[in-house]
C-alpha cells in the first residue's frame, strides 16, 4: 500500500512538472507601446462641439490630453498640429440625458447621459490615418437628490467622469496599439 501511494506522489509530481513546463511560453508581457517607433509627438487640437453644449469639447480635449501625458510612455504632447508625428481629431457630436429612474413622486431621480463623439487618429509622418471610429459611444449615470436642501447638481461631475472613461479608452487604444503593422 505504500508502495502505491509513493507511486501516485511521484506521478503527480512529475504530471505537475510536465504541465507547467508545457505552458511556459504562453505568457509574454507586453513590453512596448503599440504605435509605430517614429511617434514622439501627438498633437491634440481641440475637439469640435457639434452637440450645441456649452464647453463640452474642453473636457473632452482636457481628459485626452491629460490621460496620454499620464499613460503615454514619454510620449510628448501638445495643441498645434505642426510638428507633430500624430495628431488626435475628435468632435463630439451629440450630447443627451433622460431621466431612467423615477422616485415615488414621479419626479427623475437618476439620469442617463450619453456622449457620442468622432475619433480620428493620424500619423502625419507616413500620411495615413492609425485609428477611426465616428461612433464613438459613451454612457454615464448621475442621480439627483430627493432633499432640496442637499440638492447638489451632478450633471457636470457626471460628464467629466465620462470624458475621463472616454480618454482612458483611446488612450488605451492609442498606447496598447491598433493592429497596425510598422512599415520599414
Amino acid at each position: 500500500m505504500s508502495v502505491s501511494i509513493k507511486f501516485m506522489r511521484a506521478l503527480a509530481l512529475v504530471g505537475l512538472v510536465v504541465c507547467a513546463s508545457g505552458f511556459r511560453g504562453c505568457y509574454k508581457p507586453v513590453r512596448r507601446s503599440g504605435l509605430p517607433s517614429h511617434i514622439k509627438t501627438v498633437a491634440v487640437p481641440a475637439f469640435q462641439n457639434n452637440a450645441l453644449r456649452f464647453k463640452i469639447e474642453h473636457r473632452f480635449t482636457d481628459a485626452v490630453t491629460n490621460e496620454i501625458i499620464r499613460r503615454g510612455k514619454g510620449l510628448r504632447v501638445q495643441s498645434e498640429t505642426e510638428g507633430a508625428d500624430v495628431v488626435v481629431d475628435g468632435a463630439i457630436k451629440n450630447f443627451a440625458f433622460y431621466g431612467v429612474l423615477l422616485d415615488t413622486r414621479g419626479r427623475a431621480r437618476i439620469f442617463e447621459v450619453t456622449v457620442t463623439a468622432a475619433v480620428t487618429v493620424r500619423d502625419q509622418v507616413r500620411n495615413r490615418v492609425l485609428y477611426d471610429n465616428q461612433d464613438y459611444v459613451f454612457r454615464g449615470e448621475f442621480e439627483f437628490t430627493d432633499d432640496p436642501r442637499t440638492f447638489f447638481n451632478e450633471e457636470d461631475p457626471a460628464v467629466e467622469r465620462l470624458a475621463r472613461s472616454f480618454a482612458e479608452s483611446l488612450v488605451s487604444t492609442l498606447v496598447n496599439g491598433f493592429g497596425v503593422n510598422e512599415e520599414p
